[in-house]
């Protein structure tokens, strides 16, 4: 892709997002212009202006094909993997410390209809940002790759990567502890439609694809290099230490399931635009999970 053509089509998708695309393309429109030829130019122009702005990053993020994802578009399997793999890695210019992942979780988790408060991944609940700690009704940093599955700890890596790193109940954190997810259980009296058993752990509906993205995202950012294990899924439960989670047959459901709303395309883009500046590309793109998996 040229550079200049995707500098002129980011300074277009920044023009309709301050709301002067109407002026751009009403300049476009010939002075000689009649009334019926203006129609047309105008719906030309539009319809190249909206085309501009989704290919250089909507407000949500939905959309960066020609610019962040070029490598990857086309390929599948082990090609989109690896594609993506180099691109995720590359661009996370920013990494935190296991501290710095309290205070990163408050701007990408705040309620959207309360500034003072996180949601919390599994039971959905609102609570103030400053009831974190380790009290069994505070919040606390929830590793949805549970960090003993490959043994990562909470050095910075893997164990303070927020895309995977949520606010949980600390009780409900501790039911769900290093459990694979799966269908199933009895119910979680704290967490009203989440499930567990002795071996997995099934969320509520509304995080179902949320955890499966998630999950999928580690699997592609961390692949045996700089020094972190190779995290992969797998059809199994009751992983233990190994660095695998499962089962990937129903993650993949799960994401079919719960598309991307909009909390988590805000999330996604606030860890892109202030924290780690990488992106979970199957929040962008869920159809890739079938592409690779």
């Amino acid at each position: 892709m040229d550079n200049k053509r995707v500098t002129r089509r980011a300074r277009i998708a920044l023009a309709l997002a301050g709301g002067t695309a109407l002026t751009a393309v009403v300049a476009q429109i010939p002075a000689n212009a009649t009334a019926g030829q203006a129609a047309p130019h105008r719906a030309a122009a539009a319809s190249a202006a909206q085309h501009a702005f989704r290919s250089a990053g909507t407000a949500d993020g939905t959309s960066y094909d020609d610019t962040y994802y070029k490598d990857a578009e086309g390929k599948t399997g082990q090609a989109l993997k690896d594609a993506l793999h180099r691109i995720i890695s590359t661009t996370q210019t920013g990494k935190l410390t296991y501290d710095q992942v309290w205070d990163a979780l408050k701007e990408t988790d705040q309620d959207p209809d309360n500034s003072g408060n996180v949601i919390l991944l599994y039971t959905g609940r609102s609570q103030s940002k400053d009831a974190n700690g380790g009290n069994p009704d505070d919040w606390n940093r929830e590793h949805v790759w549970a960090k003993s599955h490959g043994d990562f700890g909470t050095d910075t890596g893997p164990g303070t990567d927020i895309h995977h790193l949520r606010p949980e109940d600390v009780s409900v954190n501790s039911i769900r502890g290093n459990k694979d997810f799966d269908n199933g259980g009895t119910k979680v009296d704290e967490a009203p439609g989440n499930f567990t058993d002795d071996d997995s752990f099934e969320p509520r509906d509304a995080v179902k694809g949320d955890v499966a993205r998630m999950i999928l995202y580690m699997a592609v950012r961390y692949d045996g290099g700089d020094g972190f294990p190779d995290l992969e899924p797998n059809d199994n439960v009751d992983n233990g230490t190994q660095p695998h989670i499962g089962r990937l047959s129903v993650l993949k459901k799960w994401s079919e399931q719960d598309p991307p709303d909009t909390f988590e395309k805000h999330r996604n883009q606030v860890i892109f635009d202030k924290y780690q500046h990488n992106r979970n590309p199957f929040i962008d793109h869920p159809e890739w999970v079938g592409k690779i998996w």
